[in-house]
């Protein structure tokens, strides 16, 4: 069982812990800043909730809520007008998330979103792929890119996504995910365009087990082939499947800000991250969507040390939990274990 004590002599520096970055959603890793700067720049007025409210109080414990997250969500997509924004986009999110320690990230996007503005779902996703690399040589950050569905939309419009990322499955793109409110839509549905993204060798990353319970998760494992969960928090709810998530080392991408800004938990200290670890649960801590929660990939390790008193050997524990359930290569993930293990026997802040 991982010890959830503090250390008794110090703490060290979470931003100098290296760490893998497996849920972070392509337009919600905007900065604010360059928000706000798009914006004003082509005369586009945003809602208060993204100027002076910032960051917006959002709760989807209903779909009215979720509308609203989604409308704010779009708000910002819309700002995102030339080429030159989405390579902009990719490369803050990559420095933003080397100052935070992450050494690799997994950027997940939804191509239909984009594709009316910039000529079709093929030449965004080439767009960001190149961006991607750019972003990448310059950080040294690695990345890879994530192709996400939208469950909203008809499961046939999730195949297409999903032979579109197996043309790219050697060329940057890592895995297939399916995203949006969980309460909408059929999760088996999607099943055929899991089946394609995994016969090209993609890895299986669906959100569940958010804004609903455990049988939604069963049925991302069972009949979409999960190999890691977008969330996935709530198979705490249910020892049993907890155990068979852990059986088959699927992973759950936590996301601790987002899911109390959402009122998934009503406090950051009620998101069961314990009981997760203590089952022998695979996490990796994500930001989910940083320009509407307000916090980053570092923020959500100081949040779950503060919230849950984690000593330094199991904030080291979930960084390399979180490299090992990446897409990462080999290489690097061996390198940052390596790292990792450095930063645990350091010297205190």
């Amino acid at each position: 069982m991982v010890s959830t004590s503090s250390t008794a002599e110090g703490r060290r520096d979470l931003q100098l812990l290296p760490k893998a970055h497996l849920h972070l959603h392509f337009t919600g890793s905007m900065r604010h800043g360059t928000l706000v700067e798009l914006a004003e720049r082509d005369g586009h007025v945003l809602p208060d909730a993204l100027v002076e409210d910032w960051p917006p109080r959002l709760s989807a414990a209903d779909e009215k809520g979720w509308f609203r997250f989604q409308r704010l969500y779009d708000v910002a997509r819309s700002v995102l007008r030339t080429e030159d924004d989405v390579r902009r986009l990719v490369l803050e999110a990559a420095e933003d998330d080397g100052a935070d320690g992450g050494r690799w990230l997994e950027l997940q996007v939804d191509p239909s979103g984009y594709a009316a503005k910039f000529g079709g779902i093929t030449r965004f996703t080439e767009l960001v792929l190149d961006a991607v690399a750019d972003a990448s040589a310059r950080t040294g950050v690695g990345i890879g890119l994530v192709v996400a569905a939208n469950r909203t939309r008809h499961p046939l419009d999730a195949r297409t996504l999903a032979r579109l990322a197996a043309q790219y499955a050697d060329r940057g793109v890592v895995g297939f995910g399916l995203s949006n409110d969980e309460r909408r839509g059929t999760t088996a549905d999607f099943a055929a365009a899991f089946a394609i993204a995994r016969r090209a060798g993609l890895r299986a990353l669906p959100h569940a087990g958010e804004l609903v319970g455990p049988a939604n998760i069963r049925v991302a494992v069972e009949q979409l082939g999960a190999d890691r969960l977008g969330h996935g928090v709530r198979s705490a709810e249910d020892p049993a499947l907890l155990d068979e998530v852990v059986r088959r080392g699927i992973a759950l991408e936590v996301c601790p800000t987002s899911n109390v800004s959402l009122g998934v938990f009503s406090d950051l200290s009620s998101v069961p991250l314990p009981t997760l670890l203590e089952a022998g649960a695979t996490v990796a801590l994500g930001a989910d969507d940083p320009l509407l929660f307000g916090s980053r990939l570092h923020g959500q390790y100081a949040a779950v040390r503060a919230a849950h008193d984690l000593d330094d050997a199991t904030l080291a524990h979930l960084a390399r939990m979180s490299v090992e359930a990446s897409c990462a290569p080999d290489s690097l993930k061996e390198e940052l274990a390596r790292e990792i293990s450095a930063w645990a026997g350091s010297g205190l802040d």
